[in-house]
């Protein structure tokens, strides 16, 4: 059986989930971002999750306050939001294709007054991100994982990769010049060369290769990619870890 198959269980899961369970708030440096504990997919911070790594980890990189950071995958957009509050961005891109997660983040952005600072579109992958729009930086979590023994686990599995494929292919026309992608893997699931090829027929580079702080996240490692042929970010300068 289809587990994924519409079914009256499912159905009345995914009304509980959108209509019975509560709406909760994080909140970083006072910037109150809006989700459903079942839209956390590790990005908040709480207990065990990841996240909020990133803000230490783009730091320690020397990465200067972006104009238009967009976050990939973004769900209720926790890591976008604080790096907005943490004053790494001016101005902030979300998407995801879950409509609840959309709404998530229109809440944030009701409840904080960041209407003329950040957008959300709800879109399947890239595929419905309106075309004017550019972005300095990417960053995201995505799904991490593409055999089959994660395949009811709908927010870690990419069937083939093919998200990531999607995506790569999609995301150059979207990089300003010089702009860069720098996201957040697991190294059970994947390493930076099962990305290479995909990253590399997109006509982007390899840029960065990371692993996360051994004391907080240790399966999980940071990508990064540029547009081949363009100078890398100066914050991007180092090679590739080996």
């Amino acid at each position: 059986m289809d587990l994924l198959a519409p079914t009256i269980g499912n159905s009345w899961k995914r009304f509980r989930r959108r209509h019975l369970r509560p709406w909760r708030t994080m909140s970083y440096q006072g910037l109150r971002v809006h989700y459903k504990k079942h839209l956390d997919g590790g990005g908040s911070g709480r207990a065990g999750s990841f996240g909020q790594d990133y803000i230490p980890f783009l730091r320690s990189l020397g990465m200067p306050k972006q104009p238009r950071v967009f976050e990939w995958c973004a769900g209720p957009g926790f890591i976008g939001f604080s790096m907005l509050a943490h004053g790494l961005c001016e101005t902030l891109c979300l998407a995801d294709i879950n409509d609840e997660a959309v709404e998530a983040c229109r809440r944030t952005i009701k409840d904080n007054g960041l209407e003329s600072r950040v957008a959300v579109y709800h879109s399947d992958n890239l595929a419905d991100i309106p075309g004017e729009e550019r972005w300095d930086l990417v960053v995201g979590n995505p799904p991490f994982f593409a055999g089959p023994t994660h395949q009811y686990e709908i927010r870690a599995y990419d069937k083939d990769w093919h998200i990531h494929r999607a995506f790569f292919a999609a995301v150059g026309k979207f990089l300003k010049p010089g702009g860069a992608i720098v996201l957040v893997e697991d190294s059970d699931g994947s390493s930076a060369e099962t990305f290479r090829p995909m990253i590399e027929s997109s006509g982007l580079s390899l840029v960065l290769n990371r692993q996360a702080d051994a004391g907080r996240s240790v399966k999980h490692y940071y990508i990064g990619a540029a547009r081949a042929g363009e100078p890398k970010p100066h914050w991007l300068q180092s090679p590739p870890a080996a």
